[in-house]
């Protein structure tokens, strides 16, 4: 019945509400007169999620069309019932918005599969599940055929000192500072020193093939 219906169609796109959310900014976009367009994009499963929109709408459209074949109009006379025209018309409005999503989106991954048009930009923290969710990031990347080699560590201490020198410094001066400075100098440096052995994991990961900074 109807129930099974809606609920088949909803299983058989999962998350809909954003594809169609940036189908709308995309439409937007293509729209106006930029040189660069850039987007902050969510963490890393949101923006895998986003990457393979394409994907998931192409399975969502020959879903729906062979419920359409399947069910033959139920969802267009179920509408129709309540004002929203003609079963025809009700089909044809769901199934050309459908194909002017798909159409958008597969614009949209086709310029970003385009190095001349497009770059990710790989933005971590030097600690171990940044840098682990930021490799996962890159593999992802290169299995939707994105251009990626640029990666930004982010939240770095004093980045222009590693904790060599922060620590000659803390030594030498630390018998002239008050208790509560000692204490968080310690503990600033113990954050200093884990940040650096991830930056040179980071390093010795990407530096050949990437401009990491």
């Amino acid at each position: 019945g109807i129930q099974a219906l809606m609920s088949e169609l909803t299983n058989s796109i999962p998350g809909i509400d954003e594809a169609m959310s940036f189908s709308e900014l995309m439409k937007q976009v293509q729209n106006m007169d930029y040189d660069v367009v850039v987007f902050d994009t969510a963490p890393t499963g949101h923006t895998l999620r986003l990457l393979s929109f394409p994907t998931i709408l192409e399975k969502a459209f020959g879903k729906i069309m062979d419920l359409k074949d399947r069910f033959g109009g139920l969802i267009g006379q179920a509408s129709a019932l309540f004002g929203g025209g003609s079963p025809d018309q009700v089909q044809d409005a769901l199934i050309g918005r459908l194909e002017e999503t798909r159409e958008i989106i597969n614009k949209v991954n086709t310029a970003f599969q385009d190095p001349a048009l497009t770059t990710f930009v790989c933005v971590c923290i030097p600690e171990f599940l940044s840098i682990y969710e930021t490799e996962r990031l890159v593999q992802e990347l290169s299995k939707f055929g994105i251009d990626s080699h640029n990666i930004v560590v982010n939240q770095v201490l004093f980045p222009e000192k590693d904790a060599e020198e922060l620590g000659e410094w803390f030594d030498s001066n630390k018998d002239g500072l008050q208790k509560e400075a000692r204490e968080i100098c310690s503990k600033m440096m113990a954050r200093k020193r884990m940040q650096d052995k991830y930056i040179g994991q980071c390093f010795d990961l990407y530096g050949d093939d990437f401009h990491v900074v």
